[in-house]
């Protein structure tokens, strides 16, 4: 065992996950990240899903608490994050990893984002994942979120300011709470944790999600995830 796995096994992690209509998936995604050494538990924020989500991941050992409509990923994980601080499930934590609903078996290779917070090498670790095989989209909204990074974020150079596949320490959780609205949470996460001198870094993690697609339905997706985003960077140029 490396000297850094064997030092995140010693350390306490929870998984915070929002998920909305990802019953189909979620059941997956709970079991291999509970199998990630050090993991002693996830919360899963319900966003309002329509199907058997909540009952599933239930079912799948998550603690779960639930939003009464669909309010948006980051409102999801601001209540999954509320939720680990108020009640603490787990008792006494490390970090956190945050992880999305549907990413599959594929969770388990989020172990890699833990081992430079047990090496005390980053406070704020960030996942990159394989292009996925063809084109989804056409990049506005990747190149958008990474110059806002850059502008805001002291000059961050990011490779993937879209992802959901974080790890971060208690106190660099608590620096970027409370989370930003909707599809914008990573990008203010990232700018606020660079804003506030915290380690950031990026490594390559082997998971996969759903692709967005190149039809109605990926467009108004991407469309909503822009104008979220460029309404987060509004607010701060006029700060």
């Amino acid at each position: 065992m490396e000297p850094e796995i064997a030092q995140a096994v010693t350390k306490r992690y929870a998984v915070l996950m929002a998920a909305y209509n990802e019953a189909d998936l979620i059941q997956a995604t709970l079991l291999a990240a509970a199998q990630i050494p050090g993991v002693v538990g996830v919360v899963l924020a319900d966003d309002g899903s329509s199907d058997a989500t909540a009952q599933v991941a239930m079912r799948a050992g998550a603690f779960v608490v639930n939003n009464k409509r669909n309010r948006g990923k980051g409102s999801a994980m601001e209540l999954a994050a509320a939720a680990l601080e108020k009640i603490q499930p787990f008792g006494a934590l490390d970090g956190v990893l945050l992880l999305d609903a549907d990413v599959g078996e594929s969770a388990s290779a989020a172990a890699a984002l833990l081992e430079p917070l047990a090496a005390d090498t980053a406070d704020l670790v960030i996942g990159i994942l394989p292009t996925p095989p063809g084109k989804a989209g056409f990049g506005l909204t990747k190149s958008l979120a990474r110059d806002g990074i850059f502008e805001f974020g002291r000059g961050f150079e990011s490779a993937a300011p879209l992802s959901g596949q974080r790890a971060l320490t208690l106190d660099c959780l608590s620096r970027v709470r409370p989370f930003g609205s909707g599809y914008a949470m990573e990008v203010d996460m990232t700018i606020r944790a660079l804003q506030q001198r915290q380690r950031v870094v990026e490594l390559p993690v082997d998971m996969s999600h759903r692709a967005t697609g190149r039809n109605l339905k990926g467009f108004v997706h991407r469309g909503r995830q822009f104008n979220q985003i460029q309404r987060l960077l509004n607010s701060y140029y006029r700060r």
